[in-house]
């Protein structure tokens, strides 16, 4: 039986205490440990039941020296506080709790120079880049994926793995929601100049209300995609003369909800506005927000699987994730004018 390891729980075990109570090498340990399969099937049990009495870890570090794999995954957002990221991070963690990798997070704060900063640091110390709405060139991506398995989510970059979500569904649905509402005249507000999905969600809204037969006209201005960048943003509204607004997203939406509430315009009555991503809280604001909504538990699932498979050297299906109108409260006819 094993000896008892008292006066010694301050030190962690070794591959050392292991050769000695199994009576083997220490190199044999570490094959059973860290190279399943490369001595006898009886010896390697043997070395891991003693292992497992003894309490043993494997050390990462040491590990990915033996392996060149860290088994730690990298999650870089644009903006960590925004919760349309939320679900995302918890769909990702699952995928990688259950197969036995270690999540880094890490944020750019919508800065270009941060997020590129901040991914030659991760390059050297993961097995594997998830990149979100990133706001880098596409050559910066490309370059990074030549150097580590990497995804991109919210965008597509030639000749890197991309997983975006089809919003052409979503967008139609929105405005035909808008042109059966009786509104003629939509403007969307635009999120940040170099977010791939602000050009995308303008390109789908144009194309949509062209075949709505609705006026459509977009801020000259990119606005900060947050709350705070949604106020700004509201005089411009109040000044377009529209109807009904389609913001890049739902911050954005609830910062113009809450000028509007302030000055005393009546949403929707007055104005109909309409976000995307139905983060956690849109059903909260006063008007509840209607929304274009992605399933992004799922975006994160996919996104690690993906990653997964690549930096494992295997080719990574890009699944189509559809979007879906969810029509709440800030949306209506507008008011006869006069």
């Amino acid at each position: 039986m094993p000896q008892s390891r008292q006066g010694s729980v301050h030190r962690p075990v070794t591959i050392y205490d292991i050769a000695k109570q199994a009576s083997v090498s220490p190199s044999t340990v570490s094959r059973a440990l860290h190279k399943p399969g490369r001595i006898n099937i009886e010896t390697e049990e043997r070395i891991r039941k003693v292992a497992d009495e003894l309490g043993y870890r494997i050390n990462p570090l040491a590990r990915s020296l033996l392996t060149g794999r860290t088994s730690t995954i990298a999650l870089l957002v644009s903006d960590v506080t925004n919760p349309v990221f939320f679900d995302l991070i918890r769909g990702a963690s699952k995928v990688l709790r259950e197969t036995g990798r270690t999540l880094v997070l890490a944020e750019s704060q919508d800065n270009p120079d941060n997020e590129l900063d901040n991914a030659e640091r991760l390059v050297p110390a993961v097995d594997g880049i998830l990149l979100v709405s990133s706001r880098m060139t596409d050559d910066q991506i490309a370059q990074l994926a030549q150097r580590r398995a990497l995804v991109v989510v919210h965008r597509q970059v030639p000749g890197v793995p991309s997983l975006t979500a089809d919003l052409t569904e979503g967008v139609a649905a929105a405005v035909q929601h808008l042109a059966d509402l009786g509104h003629a005249h939509v403007l969307y507000l635009a999120g940040p100049g170099t977010s791939w999905a602000n050009a995308r969600r303008w390109e789908l809204i144009d194309e949509a209300c062209g075949r709505s037969g609705i006026t459509v006209e977009r801020t000259e201005e990119a606005f900060r995609p947050t709350v705070d960048g949604g106020r700004t943003a509201a005089e411009h509204v109040l000044d377009a003369g529209a109807t009904a607004v389609v913001a890049f997203n739902d911050l954005m939406a609830i910062g113009v909800v809450q000028v509007c509430r302030e000055r005393g315009i009546s949403v929707p009555e007055q104005l109909s506005i309409i976000g995307f991503d139905d983060i956690f809280g849109a059903d909260f604001v006063q008007p509840a927000l209607t929304t274009i909504a992605t399933p992004m538990d799922q975006v994160g699932e996919l996104g690690a699987r993906m990653l997964l498979a690549r930096a494992s050297g295997d080719e990574a299906d890009e699944p189509t994730i559809a979007s879906t109108l969810i029509v709440r409260a800030s949306t209506a006819p507008p008011r006869a004018q006069g």
